[in-house]
């Protein structure tokens, strides 16, 4: 089944429970394989249950990852895959800093949740992600506002494999139909821009202390 894709996981992928939803899951699939952009739906975790074939494509030339892998989680991949800089441009400041702040907000609303602690708990073994969830994001979200935790049309730059399309921007367009929101989940399509952009380097692979380093320590 489509929402079967992806890489190693640690845990099961969410699946709905009743063979109606099943089904919507399976026809929403072909629809989204349709999309000539990436497109992902995902639960509130940002475990991914569907990916089209121009979401593979954009991440196929990342290595694998026993728990981080963009077919997996996304959330994990954006902050804890050392090949994720080799995709998503300005990696530090354009997605990892709102996926964080992101990630604070639904942590305010599901702090029980197991998966999400876990990577809560994943985040503070990093000294320079912890300080810059702890000390440096609430500067940031103060700074940039409530927006900082929207993705809905946000404008990112991606360095995709396939050079027809090399170093260029995508718009973050949030498009949940009613029965993929009373599932709980919700999708992201990442419309490219034909219009190149000036390469940006992707830093060097590993997280270590450069992670992270455009957030400010709280004076």
């Amino acid at each position: 089944m489509a929402y079967q894709a992806g890489g190693q996981r640690s845990a099961p992928r969410p699946v709905p429970e009743s063979p109606e939803a099943r089904a919507y899951l399976l026809d929403y699939a072909t629809l989204l394989e349709a999309v000539p952009f990436p497109s992902v739906v995902m639960d509130h975790r940002w475990d991914v249950v569907l990916t089209n074939g121009a979401f593979k494509s954009l991440f196929r030339a990342v290595g694998p990852h026993p728990t981080a892998m963009p077919g997996d989680n996304f959330l994990r991949f954006v902050l804890f895959h050392p090949d994720a800089s080799t995709v998503l441009g300005e990696h530090e400041s354009r997605w990892c800093l709102p996926m964080l702040a992101h990630f604070a907000s639904v942590v305010e609303n599901h702090g029980h949740d197991h998966a999400l602690q876990a990577i809560r708990r994943d985040i503070a073994q990093d000294p320079i992600m912890e300080a810059a969830y702890r000390q440096g994001l609430p500067h940031w979200i103060r700074a940039v506002g409530a927006e900082a935790v929207e993705h809905d049309g946000a404008v990112r730059p991606v360095l995709h494999p396939d050079p027809r399309w090399g170093a260029t921007d995508c718009r973050i367009v949030g498009e949940t139909p009613k029965t993929l929101e009373n599932m709980g989940y919700s999708r992201l399509t990442l419309v490219l821009r034909e219009t190149r952009r000036a390469p940006v380097r992707a830093r060097g692979k590993g997280r270590g202390t450069a992670h992270l380093r455009v957030v400010p320590a709280a004076d």
